[in-house]
């Protein structure tokens, strides 16, 4: 368990009413899309990296190009990802868990066989694929990451 865990749980348990968290920073980088809302690309707390969902948007024009392949969308993506790991010293071989949220799931081999090319080092992530019906900004792929140092 975690020692930061380890503590909130003490003082849950002797009474104090008050838990110790772990400190907590944002992460951000000019290599990934800004968030397009309130929240952070990334928040490290201790050795881990929880990184929010990123979509096939470019970072230089700042759009999405909505009429992209899957298999290009997958790898703007998974580029963004690897730039926000990279901003806090990380690369794809950090990365212990990946949620990723399709419009559709016709497309999944497609996904899939990009995917692959980018966890090669190490054992492939845990991993959860579901369909949505919608995503922002009508991308066809989102994809959001959780890393240990």
């Amino acid at each position: 368990m975690h020692k930061f865990m380890v503590r909130a749980l003490l003082g849950l348990v002797l009474g104090t009413g008050v838990a110790t968290y772990a400190q907590h920073k944002a992460i951000n980088t000019p290599n990934a899309p800004a968030a397009i809302g309130p929240y952070s690309q990334a928040i490290q707390a201790g050795n881990m990296l929880f990184l929010a969902g990123q979509a096939a948007i470019d970072p230089k024009t700042k759009k999405l190009n909505a009429d992209a392949s899957i298999e290009d969308q997958t790898r703007q993506t998974l580029d963004n990802l690897k730039a926000v790991l990279a901003a806090n010293g990380m690369t794809m071989a950090n990365v212990v868990s990946a949620s990723v949220f399709m419009k559709g799931l016709d497309d999944f081999a497609k996904m899939n066989a990009v995917y692959a090319t980018y966890f090669k080092e190490g054992p492939p992530p845990a991993r959860a694929t579901v369909q949505v019906a919608r995503l922002p900004l009508d991308a066809k792929i989102e994809i959001s990451l959780i890393a240990v140092k």
